[in-house]
C-alpha cells in the first residue's frame, strides 16, 4: 500500500496495523515482535506505522487499549433490564465468559503485560473509562435486586465484577496447565457447562440474603 493511499484511508490503515500488531503481539510479547512484520501484515510501510502510534510501545498501547475496550462494549450491549436480577448475573456472567473462551489471544496480551507490572497500560488516558459502564450495569442489577429483597445489600460492584471476570480467565489462561496436571480439559464444551454452572451457583448463593430461601 503506497503512502498516500494509506493517507486516504486512515482509519483502514490504522485498523489494520491494529489487527497485525495484535498478531505480532500475542505471539512475541512487546519485546518479541517486530515492527516491520507488523507494517508488511497490514500492507504499509514503518513509516505510516510511526505516524499513526509515534513508537512500538505507543502501537502495543493502542492494542491493549483497543482489547479492552471490545470486551467492554460487548457487555454494554446486553440489555439486561428486563430479567429478573438473578437471571441478570446470570447473563453478564456468561457473556463474560464466553468472550474470554473466544478470545484467548485477549488473555496472552494481559498475561503479557503483567510481566511488565502493568507500566505500558497504565500510559493509558482512557481506560477506566471504558470498563467504567460495564461496572455500571452490574452496580444497577445488584441494587436491583437488593431492593427486591433478593440479594444482600451492600456489595461492591467492582469487587464483584473483578471476581466474575477471574472465574473465567483462571480457567481459559490455564487451560493447558490444568488439562496436564488433573487430567481435565475445560476447552470440552461438557466441562465449560459444568464449571460454569458452579461458579454461578457460587455466584447466587452470594448474594442471596442470609435469610432467604437459594435462588431458582
Amino acid at each position: 500500500m503506497s503512502e498516500q493511499r494509506a493517507k486516504r484511508d486512515p482509519e483502514g490503515t490504522r485498523r489494520r496495523i491494529l489487527e497485525a500488531a495484535t498478531e505480532q503481539f500475542t505471539k512475541f510479547g512487546l519485546a518479541g515482535a517486530r515492527v516491520d512484520a507488523i507494517a508488511t501484515a497490514a500492507g504499509t510501510n514503518e513509516r505510516m506505522l510511526y505516524y499513526y502510534f509515534a513508537s512500538k510501545e505507543g502501537l502495543y498501547v493502542a492494542v491493549l487499549e483497543s482489547m479492552y475496550a471490545q470486551f467492554a462494549e460487548r457487555e454494554q450491549r446486553l440489555d439486561l433490564s428486563g430479567l429478573q436480577p438473578a437471571d441478570a448475573i446470570r447473563e453478564l456472567a456468561q457473556s463474560i465468559w464466553t468472550h474470554l473462551r473466544e478470545n484467548p489471544q485477549w488473555l496472552s496480551l494481559i498475561n503479557n503485560e503483567n510481566l511488565h507490572e502493568g507500566r505500558y497500560l497504565d500510559r493509558s488516558s482512557h481506560l477506566r473509562e471504558t470498563i467504567s459502564p460495564v461496572v455500571d450495569l452490574l452496580r444497577v442489577t445488584l441494587e436491583r435486586g437488593a431492593a427486591a429483597g433478593q440479594f444482600r445489600q451492600g456489595v461492591d460492584p467492582l469487587d464483584f465484577y473483578v471476581t466474575v471476570v477471574g472465574m473465567g480467565y483462571y480457567i481459559v489462561s490455564n487451560r493447558f496447565t490444568i488439562d496436564v496436571f488433573v487430567g481435565r480439559n475445560y476447552v470440552e464444551q461438557r466441562h465449560q457447562a459444568s464449571i460454569a454452572d458452579m461458579h454461578l451457583d457460587m455466584l447466587l448463593a452470594y448474594l442471596r440474603p442470609a435469610n432467604q430461601a437459594p435462588l431458582s
